[in-house]
This record gives C-alpha cells, structure tokens and sequence, in this order.
C-alpha cells in the first residue's frame, strides 16, 4: 500500500526538482549576462584617488565613489582594524550570523525570505552581508526592486565575490558603505560618519552598547532613530543573539545592557536594570554637527557626474582607479557660478540647480547641484538628478516649430478662451479678446495663443521635436505639453537651449574628454557623437530672435519679464517659467558661446511665496553667473546665417526669411504682411487693440507700408491722400520760376507799298501772361484742395472712431458673457 503513492510521489518530486534546475539554468543565462564585475568592489580602496582636471589642464579635486543611494561613499575609507571589534561583532550578529561559514549566499536566511514572499509577498529579508554589499556598490539599477531577478542576481554576483575577497575585505567594505540614515543637509554613509553622527567619536572607540545600537539601526536608521524607546527592546535581543553566536558573554552582554548611551540629540533618563526612565528627542540637528567638518569641494556635484558618466562608460573600477580624468569643465567659469549661487536671493526654504554649457561641442562648462553657503554642498544634485515642470520655459520650442513651418513672428493668433473641456487660461486670467503677434505672445507668455498655436502645429509634432532635444515627454499631457508640464533637469534645458546659439544643432551634455592610466595610456577618449539637427540654420535664428526679443523688447517698467536677465554689451536671449503655485521657478538663456538653466525651488515641493516670480529671482541668478562666466571676454553677436533679413514691424525689429520680405514687398501673398495662416480658433468678439510694444529700434530697413503697419488690423484704414493738384502752389513753385517767352517777332521784309505809296507796318506783339495772376491761382486751387483733403481725413477718422468704439463695447459685452460661463479654478502654466 505504501509503495502505491510513494513512488507516484518521488516522480512528482523529480519532476519538480528537474523543473527547478531547467528554471534555474534559464534564469542564469538570461539574468547574468551582463553582470558587472566583482572586481568593482575593491574601488571601495581606491576611493579619492582619482584626480579630475579641467579643460585647460588644471586640477578640480578627486573622484569619490557614489553608491547606489545616491549618496557618497565616506571620504575616509577604514580598514577592520580601525573598527572596533565589538561593532563588527554586532553588525554580524545583526545581519548575517552564518556570515563567517557561508558562501555569499546563506541558504537558510534565502529560504526564510522566500517563505516570506510566497506567504506574505515581500521579497524581502534573507540577503547575507555579501549580497547587501554588492547591492549597494554593483546593482545600482536594481537597488530599490523587490523582485526575484534582483535575488538572483545578487546571490549569483555575491558568490563571485566570495571567491576573490577575504571575509575581512568584504565586511570592511561592507562597513564601509551601509547608509546609517541623514542629516537635513547629508546621508550618513558607512561607519566612519556613523560614528561620529551619532556618538562623536572614532569608530575604534564604539563600546558594545554603541555598537548594538547601530546595528540596530541598519535595516531602518531614520525611524528607528526618531523612536527610542519604542525600539529599545531590539537591542537586547541583539545582545542576547550575540551570546547565542559566542561573540561576547553573558556577563558582558548584560553589562552592555546596563550601560547607557546617549545618541546625539536625545535627552534619556537610565534606570540601574538598563530600562529607561524616559527619552525625549531634543535636537536631532546634532548629527549634522557632529559630522567632521570638511572643506568645500571645488565642483562637487560636477565631480559626482563625471563619476556617473564614467561608470557608465568604463565599469566602476576602471572610473576610480584612472590616474587622470579630463573634463570639459571651465574653472573659472566654475568659481564664478559657484559665486553666483552663493550671493542668490532665495526664498526661504528654497535651493537651486544650474548648468551651463558649451553649445559648440555639448560640454558642460559649470554646474551647481545645490544653493551654496560655504560648508559641504548636500549630496542631492537638482542640476542633473531633478525632474520638476519646467512651466513657460518650453514656449520657445512651440514657437519656433511654428516658424519652421512656415508662420513668422509677425503673424497673429487669437488671445481668447479655447473651446472644449481644456480651459487654460494666462497668468493674470485676462485676455484680449483679438489676435496678437506670435512676438508679443511671447514677450507677453501668454498661455492662450500658445495653446491655439501649438493645436497649429500639432501637439505630436511637438512631442517629437522636443524628444530629439533630449527631453523625455511623459504620456498623456496633450495640449498642457505647451504650456510646461514636461518635467526636466536644468541641464537637459541648457543642451535644448543651446540649439538656438549654435545653428539648430543639439548635442547630448557630456562631462569627460578623456581619461588616462597610470602608465599614461588614454583608456577612454569622449565618442564623436554626430549632432542632431533638430531646427535648420535659419530657423534657429528666428527662434533665437524671438528670445532676444523676450530679454529686450520690453523693460522691467514695461511688464517685461527678463529685463532683469541682460548683459551690458552682450545680446541676450531667454525665457523665464513658473508652475502651478509657484512651485518651481525657471530661466534659461543663451549668450554666444553659452547656453544655460536656472531652476529655483523647494525639494519638498512645497510652494514658494506669492512674491517670487521667475524674472526677479532665478532670472537674476543667471544673468549673475553668465556675467562672471565671460569674465573678461570681448562681447560679440550671435551670426546672421544666409538668408536673413529684418524689418520693423509694430515698432519691433524682427527677423524675417528673406524670400518673405520680397514677396511682401512684391505684392505677393505672404504671412508676414499681416496674414494668419489659417488655425482651429473659435469665434471672437471685435478687436481691441494691441497693447503698443516699444523698443530701441535697430538700424534696419523697414517694411513697406502694405507689410509693416503702424496700426493695428482693427483700426480704422487712414483716409487716401489728397491728389496732386495740377499746378504747383506758390510755395512749392521754383524760386527762379521765368515769365513764359513772348513769341517770336517775324523778320523784318520788304513789304509792298500801299495804294498811298506809304510802307506797311509790322503786326502788334501778342500780349504776356501776367505772373501774379497765375501765382494767385495756382494758390488758390493748392488751398481749396487742401481743404478738401482735410475734410475727408475728419469724415474718415470720425467714421473709424465710431466703428471702433462700437466694437469694442460688443467685446466687451462678449467677454462679459464668456467670462460667466467659463469653468473657475483651471490648472495653468505660468510665465
């Protein structure tokens, strides 16, 4: 009977194990195959060895690696011997107690963690002390997954480790770089800073009751750091799995138990058994200062990029252990950024981000992660690693797809509500009610016209566009895209940027030239990635004009939203942006020869005062740095490509495709004489005229009268000049004006003599024309038709001021009606 289902039984259990191994074996060769190498881990030695130089050769600092958290490895790497025994022997205790006997995987710790997520579905728990360290220095992609593929791979990584490392190498590494929490400003990161934070003093000095309180801490240390009390209990199972394992006795254990401690920041009343009285958390800012004090690093954040790009490119080890590593960084260009956002006026609460590049090759030239104020930047770096919505600043795209279409900056769209269920509205929740010239839309950053623009050009189209320029657009924003809800880096802003100061071309940023060994050998020398040509040369300069147009056509008097962003002697273009609640606050711009981004914000996300606006914060911090970046540079203009032409068109000089100046000029049909390509807009009410926009005009030729109108297209047409009388009135006659000549008296001949005998006489002369009866008609023909002239003019102008006055009052009754039907409290991108 037995032998009946004992043998159905194994085959099942066969089968199964067979299934296992055949699973096994495909998730290996799927799962490893490109697995970093276990050679990386000794860069954890090798740390701030690495010295990083400029682009003229001079030294920045050294290389510090980065881990996975995001956060810096401690700049002082111990070895175990400066750690004291009693940590090391809780830290074991606490975190893989089959430690010294197993072989990177501990199969009893796996199978309890699988068990864990067939039941409870948490993947978590079982990893040995091998697994979490190549967690945290080789599979930084897959830190924060909880899934099976990232087990795996670290059970296979951790058993490569386990053969080319001692057990003292591994856990010195891996107490090198457990995270042991943060400070408002840093990540605590490996024992060394733990320390110091928590108890302020060595590593070597912790006591056992220290050192089981911060293995206690490891799996959770900000939590279990705010709740004292709650998590006392843990250290005594701590030391009573430390006497199970024969890392310390009972007597010591209990010693330990009695002792107290004090960790930075609290207030804690002992009792002689080792239970405490009470614990009050006063001052957690004590573990900021207890943390040694460092000097400020020359390009901190731009160092910690140069080691991303480089791990990426060569392998951890290979990034850390070169002998040089030149990058594309200006230190003079860095000092005077760094300078720049250490003297910023910021909101309280608020930090920045800021890169600037080099639009000829791409290269980032200065870079600030952090508002600076002397000590050690905080590790987060909003230059590179932040998204947040880049609000108006994204204008500048949509406009200039327009142009590359066909439209010209003194075309019109409609300043009025949308149709539908998307109700954008501008900044200030007015409208004009007429169509206004894509120029003044921007100078203005009107969200009306761009929205009606944008469904003009077509919002895929934008989404392309802005994808070559490095962006990457996030799903199902349709319309909003225009208007700023892509989310961005400063930096990815500087590179889309500076596709409009170097010809339509855009080229990824990148942070090293090349790198070199020991021996001198150039390991690694930056690609030649072909740039992308994202606008033609033509229309990146019509692009770049309207952002010039942005910084110059209006003053700061005049509502103009970058004055605050010009450069004595040097031409300017930018854009300013601000977000929903004034959360995030934008400028980006471009000089020649630079192209750069701004952001200014909270990192909670939380609002920012009402008063802050992008032109007089962010806008000032840049026009700052790029003022000290060119330094001593002899200002120069962006170059005119080939087939370009200006005109003043509304008082506003533009920039103009030659071929339309011509054919407006000929008479031929053209969008730049005023025409509207034709766009989706709904029904308006009458025109109201557009504000005037004044500027300094630049010595160009103008439009003719047909293309460059004074007035507005609503306005009354100027009533026809009066004819050209026939005579020249006496004021315009000629000063040295002759009588017309008497004719001509015949020659004297013979004549016949009379009947008398008496010779005939010659005929009398014809009489002259008197001149001052000429001069007093010809007056009077001048005055009598300037009268007339005069009369039409005052019939015209009362006619159009009738019609423009009743016009105005149906827009504004119309305005009325719209503004009581449109729905309240409409998200918005502001300028």
């Amino acid at each position: 009977m037995r032998r009946v289902w004992l043998r159905p039984l194994l085959a099942f259990l066969a089968a199964a194990l067979l299934l296992l191994l055949a699973a096994t074996g495909v998730m290996y060769v799927v799962w490893t195959r490109d697995l970093p190498s276990v050679d990386d881990v000794d860069l954890l030695a090798l740390g701030g060895e690495t010295r990083v130089y400029d682009r003229k050769n001079r030294l920045i600092g050294v290389l510090t690696p980065s881990l996975s958290s995001g956060a810096v490895a401690s700049g002082n790497l111990l070895e175990l011997g400066e750690i004291s025994q009693p940590l090391r022997k809780a830290v074991v205790s606490s975190e893989d107690r089959r430690f010294n006997t197993h072989r990177g995987v501990d199969l009893i710790g796996v199978s309890r963690g699988l068990l864990k997520g067939l039941f409870f579905g948490d993947l978590e728990g079982g990893s040995s002390i091998t697994q979490q360290l190549v967690k945290n220095t080789l599979l930084e992609d897959l830190n924060a997954e909880r899934t099976l593929e990232r087990k795996f791979k670290e059970a296979v990584l951790a058993s490569r480790v386990e053969k080319n490392f001692s057990k003292s190498q591994i856990l010195a590494a891996y107490l090198n770089v457990v995270y042991w929490g943060k400070t408002d400003r840093h990540s605590i990161v490996g024992i060394d800073q733990a320390a110091h934070a928590y108890f302020g003093k060595e590593a070597a000095q912790l006591n056992l009751a220290e050192s089981a309180y911060l293995a206690v801490l490891i799996p959770a240390p900000n939590s279990r750091y705010q709740k004292f009390e709650e998590f006392r209990p843990l250290t005594r199972n701590l030391l009573n799995r430390m006497v199970e394992d024969g890392s310390v006795t009972q007597a010591q254990a209990d010693q330990a138990w009695r002792t107290p401690i004090y960790p930075a920041g609290w207030r804690i009343g002992w009792n002689a058994d080792g239970s405490v009285r009470g614990a009050v958390l006063e001052n957690p800012g004590r573990l900021e200062e207890n943390l040694p004090a460092r000097p400020p690093q020359v390009a901190f954040h731009y160092l910690q990029a140069v080691g991303r790009e480089l791990v990426a490119q060569l392998g951890r080890k290979e990034a850390y252990s070169s002998a040089k590593i030149v990058t594309g960084l200006d230190l003079d260009a860095q000092l005077a950024v760094e300078k720049a956002a250490r003297e910023a006026q910021l909101p309280a609460g608020a930090t920045l981000g800021m890169a600037f590049v080099d639009p000829a090759n791409g290269e980032v030239t200065a870079m600030v992660g952090q508002q600076l104020d002397g000590s050690r930047p905080a590790d987060w770096d909003n230059a590179t690693q932040s998204r947040r919505q880049v609000g108006s600043s994204i204008k500048p795209f949509v406009y200039t797809l327009a142009l590359s279409q066909g439209w010209q900056q003194s075309d019109t769209v409609l300043d009025a509500p949308l149709s539908g269920d998307y109700q954008p509205k501008n900044y200030d929740g007015r409208w004009l009610g007429r169509p206004v010239t894509l120029r003044y839309a921007l100078d203005h950053s009107l969200n009306l016209p761009t929205v009606r623009l944008a469904q003009e050009v077509g919002v895929d189209k934008l989404e392309g566009k802005l994808t070559q320029l490095g962006f990457q657009v996030q799903p199902n924003l349709g319309l909003s895209l225009s208007i700023g809800t892509l989310e961005a880096s400063p930096l990815q802003m500087a590179s889309a940027y500076a596709a409009f100061a170097n010809g339509g071309l855009y080229r990824p940023a990148t942070f090293v030239r090349q790198v070199i060994d020991e021996q001198g050998k150039v390991v690694y020398r930056r690609p030649k990635v072909p740039a992308v040509r994202v606008w033609d040369e033509r229309t990146a300069y019509l692009g770049l004009d309207m952002l010039r147009g942005v910084v110059d056509d209006l003053s700061e008097r005049q509502g103009g939203l970058a004055a605050r962003a010009r450069i004595e002697g040097w031409p300017v273009g930018g854009k300013t942006g601000t977000t929903n609640d004034i959360r995030d606050l934008w400028f980006a711009g471009v000089v020649p020869g630079v192209a750069g981004a701004v952001w200014v914000g909270r990192e909670d996300n939380q609002p920012l005062p009402s008063w802050a606006y992008s032109g007089t914060v962010p806008a000032p911090v840049w026009q700052n740095a790029v003022r000290g970046l060119l330094g001593q540079r002899k200002p120069q203009d962006f170059a005119v490509p080939q087939g370009i032409a200006f005109a003043t068109v509304r008082h506003i000089n533009m920039a103009f495709l030659s071929e339309k100046l011509r054919g407006a000029a000929d008479g031929a049909p053209s969008a730049g004489s005023g025409a509207t390509p034709p766009a989706p807009v709904t029904d308006a009410a009458p025109a109201a005229p557009e504000p005037p926009v004044t500027t300094q005009p630049k010595t160009v030729p103008a439009l003719p009268p047909e293309t460059a109108p004074d007035s507005w297209p609503d306005a009354p047409a100027p009533a026809a000049p009066p004819p050209e009388p026939d005579i020249l009135p006496p004021e315009q006659s000629q000063p040295d004006l002759m009588p017309p000549a008497a004719p001509a008296v015949p020659e004297e001949v013979p004549t016949p003599e009379t009947d008398f005998g008496a010779p005939a006489t010659p005929a009398d002369p014809l009489p002259l024309p008197d001149l001052n009866d000429l001069q007093n008609g010809a007056k009077q023909a001048w005055e009598d038709t300037q009268r007339a002239a005069e009369e039409r003019v005052r019939e015209g102008l009362q006619q159009g001021r009738d019609q423009a006055s009743d016009g105005l009052q149906r827009a504004l009754d119309q305005a009325r009606e719209q503004l009581q039907q449109l729905p309240q409290n409409v998200p918005q991108a502001n300028p």
